[in-house]
């Protein structure tokens, strides 16, 4: 039997800032506690012998300027702004020196949180999937080329909430690297075109509401703008 039982998906498709074409999403990996601050305001330290991560669904990824409804089950809903790194070639356990070739470009994102299950999961030392990867849980703006960017270091990566300055910091205040990230999540996959790496928020994540507005800028990149709708 070769009848498809359903129709599959649509591609989850990102489009460039320079509006030359879009970007197929696969994957999406996430770095925890990037930035010591955050770690510290969230009462954990670094882990500073190795990066870890958590994973999300290309199916759960929004595009900037979307509105979501407040997802269920959770009353503490949060923002987190973030840096993400877009690949468009093929590596397997690279070494750092080499990682950047693998970069196709960068845009700003934001890592949606149901804090309260996060917490829960925390406690009892379960995975997080039920507190990062569910529906509109990641947002990214348009995508651009490395080669427009520049390397990271001194630029700022900011968020503001409903216009109020919440979130600053510069992607050198990253605990890892790009580079340091990529030849080390190398190790544990075959990272290929397709792949997005969320690189973890600075300090002042907090609670949204719906009626609540998210701006996040990053020096260089197109911003990303997410508004929260009343839960369906």
């Amino acid at each position: 039997m070769t009848d498809i039982l359903f129709p599959p998906p649509a591609p989850v498709l990102v489009p460039l800032r320079d509006g030359t074409g879009f970007y197929p999403v696969t994957r999406i990996f996430c770095v925890g506690r990037n930035y010591a601050d955050h770690a510290k305001e969230m009462g954990a330290e670094v882990d500073r012998e190795a990066p870890f991560y958590f994973t999300k669904s290309p199916a759960h990824l929004v595009l900037s300027g979307a509105t979501v409804p407040y997802p269920p089950g959770t009353q503490d809903f949060h923002h987190e702004m973030e840096f993400v790194v877009v690949l468009g070639a093929a590596g397997f356990r690279v070494a750092a020196e080499q990682a950047m070739g693998l970069v196709f470009g960068y845009a700003a994102g934001l890592d949606m949180t149901r804090r309260d299950l996060q917490g829960v999961a925390k406690d009892k030392r379960r995975p997080w999937d039920t507190a990062k990867d569910f529906e509109h849980a990641a947002v990214l703006g348009p995508i651009t080329r490395a080669a427009e960017f520049g390397l990271p270091g001194p630029q700022a990566i900011t968020l503001a909430l409903d216009g109020e300055p919440v979130q600053r910091s510069h992607l050198s205040e990253m605990v890892w690297s790009v580079p340091e990230i990529i030849a080390h999540l190398s190790k544990l996959y075959h990272l290929a075109p397709g792949d997005l790496i969320y690189t973890g928020t600075p300090a002042g994540v907090g609670p949204v509401t719906p009626g609540n507005r998210l701006h996040g800028e990053i020096d260089g990149l197109a911003p990303v703008d997410l508004t929260i709708a009343a839960a369906e």
